[in-house]
């Protein structure tokens, strides 16, 4: 940030009085800008035995697998943006169960909220976001192909759970190490392929 979002001036990184992080700070109208992390609200959407994926049609990661998930509005719940998320990636009507992921990816400071969703009928079809949709079983899902650690963790989660019958909320995070293995992984997948 180089320049104050409410007045226009030139802003300057320090610590505030009373904080102990550093902030941008315009000394011109003494507005103290916070940056906090994102929310991002998706769905695991349950047809049967299977899961519905979306291959993304943006960047980043175009071309790759993921669940319809993406950045929470103003003036939504959590829920209501996930359930939103589903309908503008896979125009998908989705019947919205609990919370069932919450994943800090201090990383990229974004926080992952996935809910459990039933899928009541098999209806869908790629949104503006998605270069195709579809329903996965277990063993067909394209795991050398998922976007994000954050799907593939979700994923492998589900179908553990799904294996016992119970479907308790998971809390985790994807640290630096996890992203780098993960993209590692993919590397390699790629070059014995």
């Amino acid at each position: 940030m180089n320049f104050c979002s409410d007045c226009g001036q030139p802003v300057r990184v320090g610590i505030p009085d009373d904080d102990n992080r550093p902030r941008h700070i315009c000394d011109h109208c003494n507005t103290i800008h916070y940056q906090n992390p994102k929310i991002v609200a998706g769905t695991i959407p349950v047809y049967g035995d299977k899961i519905l994926l979306c291959k993304r049609a943006i960047e980043p990661r175009h071309g790759y697998w993921t669940l319809p998930a993406g950045f929470m509005e103003n003036h939504e719940t959590t829920a209501d943006a996930a359930w939103r998320e589903t309908w503008e990636e896979a125009q998908a009507k989705v019947n919205i169960q609990q919370l069932y992921m919450l994943i800090d990816t201090t990383v990229i400071s974004q926080v992952y909220m996935i809910f459990l969703a039933e899928l009541p009928e098999p209806i869908f079809s790629s949104g503006p976001e998605s270069l195709e949709v579809e329903l996965f079983s277990e063993d067909e899902i394209p795991w050398s192909e998922l976007a994000f650690p954050t799907i593939e963790k979700t994923l492998r989660c589900y179908f553990e759970d799904r294996k016992k019958g119970q479907f308790p909320l998971h809390q985790c995070d994807i640290s630096k190490e996890d992203r780098d293995r993960f993209y590692a992984a993919e590397k390699q997948a790629q070059h014995l392929s």
